[in-house]
């Protein structure tokens, strides 16, 4: 039997609600509107009725909460104007009430229909679509991605850091003819320069012969092999990466098969133009280009990606999943998030641990819904400094390393954590301990 949420604090509203839609074989579950969604299951489930007015505030404010299931609003002073913008803010329809039963089993049946595929679009944390979203660049994203899955055509996929570009290389090797096979993943950016050759190719130990460990090409072999920030390869790795993607020349015969998805946050044609990429290889990598987009464009995306972390990080504590107060949500809507997924989750657990009662406060997510950015013309520059690129990267370093996470200083500098870690190296710019996440570790 297909279940329907019906939201009203008046009882005798919702016994008429539960007596329409029973007459039309839908189970009925109530909530009397003081929090309705506490403890609720998307998957238990098909839409939600609930009134325009509720104690808590308006009814509108429960379409981004209540997502991916669909959200039915009715009111007794219903208008064109509530309509337009209840349906504008996502809500799948706005009935006058009293609704015949007729009309509103016609249009649950509209939504519950809807809100499967929008079901599936979200995905399911523990099967083969780990991607979550219903934005239309989100959903575009999907497009795409089912498009390119079945495919052995190797994948670009582009976007800023912590947007998630791991999940859609998961996503696109769960639904790629591979998926039997495993999907090996490796950091370029995480490896140092000398070792990543190695790691990747297997090396001779001296003294072994013709022995030659294998690397995480040779591990990929009949699946995918994953290479997030790509941009960060050496030049001779580069060439050699090139030459499996084409199986051609000398060691073509020996070269793994192999389907590769690659992924970075930085603009590989500018890196072309610099002598930093090589063009051929962006050639080959890029037959299919996927873009991911930052959080601060997907819209209610964000309250429903909020709500999933939190129920996440309780389940991960053994504690009582916690709701999200109005100003909350207020905040999250409005925050720019830099960090993007990443910096999100980190928000999210962060407040699910410090909540008390089991409510989450603006506070506790410890976010500037009006952040400072950086004004880059305003940072003082003289003398070689004025046309110097190392001499900037010093003044921006300085300047903003107590407002940004490493994360976010690489990102708006349009590098990776390991060449922001090796610049300040270089420089001598020690990196300080931060207030909200405690001491930063080097990597090893």
């Amino acid at each position: 039997m297909t279940n329907i949420l019906v939201v009203d604090p008046d009882a005798q509203r919702r016994a008429g609600l539960r007596s329409h839609l029973e007459r039309h074989g839908f189970g009925v579950v109530e909530a009397d509107g003081h929090d309705p969604l506490q403890g609720l299951d998307a998957g238990q489930v098909a839409a939600v009725v609930a009134n325009a007015r509720l104690p808590a505030g308006s009814g509108v404010g429960l379409v981004p909460l209540a997502r991916p299931v669909p959200v039915i609003l009715f009111s007794e002073d219903a208008n064109i104007t509530a309509a337009v913008s209840a349906v504008r803010g996502g809500a799948a329809d706005y009935l006058a009430w009293p609704a015949s039963a007729d009309a509103l089993a016609s249009s649950v049946r509209r939504a519950a229909t809807a809100g499967a595929a929008d079901a599936e679009a979200f995905g399911d944390a523990g099967g083969d679509w780990p991607v979550l979203g219903s934005c239309p660049a989100m959903l575009d994203l999907f497009e795409r991605i089912r498009a390119a899955a079945p495919t052995d055509a190797p994948v670009l996929v582009k976007g800023e850091s912590g947007t998630g570009k791991e999940l859609v290389a998961r996503a696109l090797h769960a639904r790629g003819p591979r998926r039997q096979a495993p999907m090996i993943t490796l950091n370029c950016a995480a490896i140092p320069d000398a070792l990543i050759e190695s790691e990747l190719f297997g090396h001779t130990p001296p003294g072994s012969g013709n022995a030659r460990p294998a690397g995480l090409v040779a591990a990929a072999a009949a699946g995918t092999l994953f290479l997030n920030e790509v941009a960060e390869l050496p030049a001779p790795v580069q060439e050699r990466l090139l030459g499996v993607l084409r199986r051609s020349g000398p060691n073509a015969s020996r070269s793994p098969d192999v389907r590769l998805i690659a992924a970075t946050h930085r603009n590989l044609e500018t890196l072309v133009e610099h002598g930093q990429f090589r063009g051929d290889l962006l050639e080959r990598l890029g037959g299919v280009t996927l873009h991911v987009p930052p959080l601060r464009e997907r819209g209610a995306d964000i309250a429903f990606l909020a709500r999933i972390l939190a129920r996440r990080a309780a389940a991960r504590m053994s504690k009582p999943e916690p709701r999200f107060s109005s100003d909350a949500v207020a905040a999250i809507e409005a925050y720019h998030w830099p960090g993007n997924v990443r910096e999100l989750e980190n928000a999210v657990e962060r407040a699910a641990i410090l909540a008390d009662g089991g409510e989450i406060h603006a506070a506790l997510l410890a976010i500037d819904a009006s952040p400072r950015e950086p004004d880059m013309a305003a940072l003082p520059v003289d003398g070689e400094d004025a046309v110097s690129l190392e001499g900037y990267f010093v003044r921006f370093v300085t300047e903003y390393q107590d407002q940004y996470t490493e994360t976010e200083l690489a990102a708006r500098l349009g590098i990776s954590r390991k060449n922001l870690w090796e610049r300040r190296k270089r420089h001598g710019i020690p990196r300080r301990r931060t207030r909200k996440r405690g001491p930063r570790q080097d990597p090893g």
